[in-house]
């Protein structure tokens, strides 16, 4: 779908109930995703911003663990839950690179509004990847507070390049964002972060931006029809790093009968393990 692309808060009691009425919707349709005309990610070049005043001195885990995050995602199986997926410009492919990432210790604001992200986008990466195939990922220290969501994706254009980018609040402690992971792997702030941003790469590969590519017919992406179910404890990447991480969706699996289920049972989810 078309501008902001919310990866909502772990809400039970409210989700089930929004789920059980779009369950009763789909029960005569197909669940699978429609492609919409648009482009698609083929490859994606990642870098991550941490952006906020409390970066400068910070020591614990979640700059580096991202870092090896979008490393092992390159080549994993999880990334080729979505290489089913064409658009005008080819398919999307399991292959990314990461550049690392910067600090910019200025003051970071929330996302409520899309072109202050941006343009933070645009002040830290003066250049962007040429081929419109940079993703972007910000992770700022403000707190979520009321907001209704745990991140977002959009696009947007920086020194003349189109790029892609998403935000994500500081979920340190957030109940209403927190995978659960009790693996001691990782700082539960990591494991937070790094279950949504599965979530928002994965969404902004197969459905970049305007004309859109592929959603559902209730404007789901794949992130967003997986969010929060786990069809594995954990999932290996290419660099042996483990995350706990929501699966993605498969029109193929769920055609083929081979997915796990969602929260509203449709059997198309893929953990990638």
């Amino acid at each position: 779908m078309l501008g902001i692309h919310w990866a909502h808060g772990f809400e039970p009691s409210a989700r089930i109930s929004r789920e059980a009425d779009a369950a009763g919707k789909l029960r005569s349709r197909s669940p699978n995703m429609t492609y919409h005309g648009g482009k698609i990610m083929p490859t994606a070049t990642t870098e991550a911003i941490f952006w906020g005043t409390s970066w400068g001195s910070y020591s614990g885990d979640k700059i580096t663990g991202m870092d090896s995050w979008y490393q092992g995602f390159n080549g994993s199986n999880y990334a080729k839950t979505s290489d089913e997926y064409t658009g005008t410009n080819g398919q999307v492919g399991a292959s990314t690179t990461h550049v690392g990432h910067v600090v910019d210790t200025s003051a970071s604001a929330g996302g409520g509004n899309t072109t202050t992200i941006l343009n933070e986008v645009c002040k830290a990466i003066t250049n962007p990847d040429p081929s419109g195939n940079g993703y972007y990922a910000v992770y700022a220290d403000t707190p979520r507070g009321n907001a209704g969501y745990c991140a977002y994706h959009s696009y947007g254009t920086c020194h003349g390049t189109p790029v892609q980018f998403a935000y994500f609040f500081k979920l340190d402690g957030d109940p209403g964002c927190d995978p659960q992971d009790t693996s001691g792997l990782h700082s539960q702030a990591l494991a937070a972060i790094a279950n949504v941003s599965g979530h928002e790469l994965s969404e902004a590969r197969t459905d970049p931006a305007n004309p859109a590519a592929w959603y559902d017919s209730q404007g789901n992406e794949n992130g967003d029809k997986c969010a929060w179910t786990f069809g594995a404890p954990l999932v290996t990447f290419s660099n042996g790093s483990e995350w706990k991480i929501q699966g993605e969706w498969s029109n193929a699996a769920y055609t083929a009968g081979t997915g796990y289920p969602n929260s509203s049972g449709q059997r198309g989810c893929l953990s990638g393990k």
